[in-house]
């Protein structure tokens, strides 16, 4: 894989995965929180690949991450709830679970349903890949069910195979994955404890808001 490993702080090299994103390839690549792997979440056969890299469940669905809110808005309804939580969290490692508006998505990216995961990565090097292409696929680069990856050479030596190029931002300092809320209507629910604490989130919420959404009140 060596002639395949770019390196983030080389504009050209990210510039390289932008173009193989564009061509319908897969990459894997450094976020703020675990490496992840991806492509263009408009490609059905892109998609498919990495159902098949990671060996992961088609029926469950992957996220995708953008480079702005107004992106995003494009892919999902943000109610004034899960819009709060972007504001405050985005860039950042949330990931908002919210319905789906974008019918041009791969249906495999949803997974049979109506709701799709999103999130806006802190991390510049993802952010100028994204911003090139727009929305990237954003489910962590590792076998499912095994423990994410936070440097190249942890996925080079996990074996996972398949990808077209491996771009390299070191090893990540946080190495933990992204907390998930579901956010449908005027309810919401933490669906994946992960790098954001719950009770910042019901904090900014009822803050904000106005609202105590925590469970049990």
């Amino acid at each position: 894989m060596a002639a395949n490993i770019f390196e983030c702080s080389n504009s050209m090299d990210i510039a390289i995965c932008t173009s193989i994103l564009c061509d319908g390839g897969v990459i894997i690549y450094p976020t703020d929180t675990v490496y992840g792997i991806g492509c263009n979440p408009y490609f059905d056969k892109s998609v498919e690949r990495i159902y098949k890299i990671k060996g992961r469940d088609q029926k469950k669905a992957l996220p995708i991450l953008g480079s702005n809110i107004g992106d995003i808005e494009r892919l999902v309804q943000l109610n004034p709830i899960a819009k709060t939580l972007a504001q405050h969290f985005w860039p950042g490692a949330l990931t908002i679970v919210s319905p789906c508006i974008d019918d041009n998505i791969s249906k495999q990216v949803i997974a049979g349903g109506d709701k799709l995961a999103v999130r806006i990565p802190d991390n510049k090097c993802t952010r100028d890949l994204i911003s090139s292409c727009k929305f990237l696929i954003g489910t962590s680069a590792n076998f499912s069910g095994q423990e994410p990856c936070i440097s190249s050479s942890d996925i080079i030596s996990s074996g996972i195979s398949g990808y077209d190029a491996l771009l390299d931002g070191g090893i990540l300092v946080k190495g933990r994955e992204s907390t998930i809320v579901e956010v449908l209507d005027s309810d919401m629910r933490i669906l994946r404890h992960g790098a954001i604490k719950s009770d910042k989130i019901y904090e900014v919420v009822s803050t904000v808001l106005k609202i105590d959404l925590r469970p049990n009140v």
